[in-house]
């Protein structure tokens, strides 16, 4: 069962998601957070698989809360609900770590979907923010935000590792990779999780950055096993 907390400032849209969501077999909820000061202790007291955040809530909004959320509990995953999407609150959501980036006009399955997805290890970004996060990536390369990876980690990258860098850093979701390499999205997981290890990144937000810095994701790879 895939426990959730959501938080989120109007009560109508905390009480219909909490519903529509508890609703689903496989997803319980176990919290929900008017703000994201409150938010932070349901998550200290129940330890939720997923949180779902508001952007722009008082006291502590959703791009502080995903940094204080991730810093004291990188497993959780956490996806950003908004009615905005500000180049701004895409960057903070996914600079601290955020899974996920969806506006609340999505519907109640992708809404669910997106919350089994992360679990699994996935990224959610609706095609409406996608372009804007690219764009981001692309700044971070250019900008101070520079990811660091000393070429002797490299050398163990296979084939098909490369590939996935290369898609991830394109925007695909593991989905999306999957189908493109003609993998099962298992074993895209699998591959991410080696990458991440062998580049000793945080998590697929620094290895798209680094993957737009060092033009990887413009490049397919032609080397072999």
């Amino acid at each position: 069962m895939i426990r959730v907390l959501i938080a989120d400032d109007q009560e109508l849209i905390r009480q219909s998601l909490s519903y529509v969501l508890d609703a689903e077999s496989d997803i319980t909820m176990v919290g929900a957070a008017t703000n994201g000061r409150e938010a932070i202790e349901i998550v200290r007291k129940e330890r939720p698989d997923v949180v779902l955040l508001d952007i722009r809530m008082p006291e502590v909004d959703g791009v502080e809360c995903t940094r204080l959320i991730k810093s004291a509990y990188p497993h959780i995953k956490v996806i950003i609900l908004t009615t905005f999407d500000d180049d701004e609150y895409v960057f903070g959501a996914l600079r601290y770590g955020a899974s996920g980036y969806l506006l609340k006009g999505v519907s109640v399955a992708q809404l669910a979907n997106a919350v089994r997805e992360v679990v699994r290890g996935g990224s959610i970004i609706t095609p409406d923010v996608m372009s804007k996060a690219l764009e981001m990536f692309a700044r971070m390369a250019r900008g101070n935000m520079q990811i660091t990876i000393d070429s002797k980690q490299t050398n163990d990258l296979k084939e098909n590792e490369w590939r996935i860098i290369r898609e991830v850093g394109c925007g695909l979701s593991n989905k999306e990779i999957a189908a493109e390499l003609c993998m099962s999205e298992g074993t895209v997981r699998n591959y991410l999780s080696s990458i991440l290890s062998k580049l000793d990144l945080r998590d697929r937000t620094q290895l798209a950055i680094w993957s737009v810095q060092t033009g990887t994701a413009g490049n397919p790879y032609e080397g072999s096993e």
